[in-house]
């Protein structure tokens, strides 16, 4: 093992982390599907920003390596991590061969608004990203679209929930993610049929309105892709 533990055969091995989060909108009542960046602060691409990340560890698994990426960047700690791809086309770094093992993580609000910001650590619009560093800008289009592409069938948008939530916060995290406005009282009707969601016995409390129920995943439905969430039906 030759220069910084990633190295190896003349190959490079790092890993990346793109950070998905639903934070306020400023000025608006809904929320924007945000990431936290890093500046560079060293050659190559000094100045730019670009995902957390670091080498590869002999010492530790990729995913720890990620999680901890994630943690130290920003203070958070990940409600959802998955490998989302290797890139490792020859041109991607000027440095020399560097394959990187790309992760994706889903943080909830509550703990993106307590994620740690600086000069050189800063949120950003998922959707309007300045120029990064390396093919950061490819890694991310290719984020959201699976992350899209995952909110037709599966379970995702609890990782940005929580276990129990009203169907409100429900329809605003597929807006947010979806970037579309979606009919309250349609969206109700789908997701109630579904089964994909049960009502509890629970309701938010402390408001001055009729209190909201609260609803949680259906454990015992198994969603596919057509499945019952698809937003081509919502």
């Amino acid at each position: 093992m030759v220069g910084h533990p990633g190295h190896t055969n003349g190959i490079e091995l790092a890993v990346s982390t793109v950070i998905f989060a639903l934070r306020p909108r400023e000025g608006f009542d809904s929320s924007l599907l945000s990431l936290p960046l890093v500046r560079r602060t060293r050659g190559p691409f000094k100045g730019r920003w670009a995902l957390p990340g670091g080498w590869a560890s002999p010492d530790e698994s990729l995913v720890a390596t990620a999680s901890r990426n994630l943690l130290e960047t920003t203070g958070m700690k990940s409600t959802y991590l998955e490998q989302l791809y290797a890139f490792g086309d020859i041109a991607r770094s000027p440095t020399g061969r560097v394959v990187s093992i790309v992760y994706w993580a889903l943080v909830r609000p509550e703990q993106a608004v307590e994620a740690e910001e600086s000069e050189n650590v800063q949120w950003f619009p998922a959707d309007d990203l300045p120029e990064l560093a390396f093919d950061h800008n490819l890694i991310v289009e290719y984020a959201l679209w699976r992350l899209r592409t995952k909110m037709e069938y599966s379970r995702i948008a609890l990782a940005f929930l929580g276990e129990t939530f009203t169907l409100t916060e429900l329809r605003h995290v597929y807006e947010a993610v979806l970037q579309k406005s979606l009919d309250p009282a349609n969206f109700r009707r789908q997701v109630e049929s579904s089964k994909a969601i049960v009502r509890t016995d629970d309701h938010v409390t402390g408001g001055r309105h009729r209190p909201p129920r609260l609803y949680r995943y259906n454990a015992s439905v198994e969603l596919t892709d057509s499945g019952p969430l698809s937003h081509h039906q919502i």
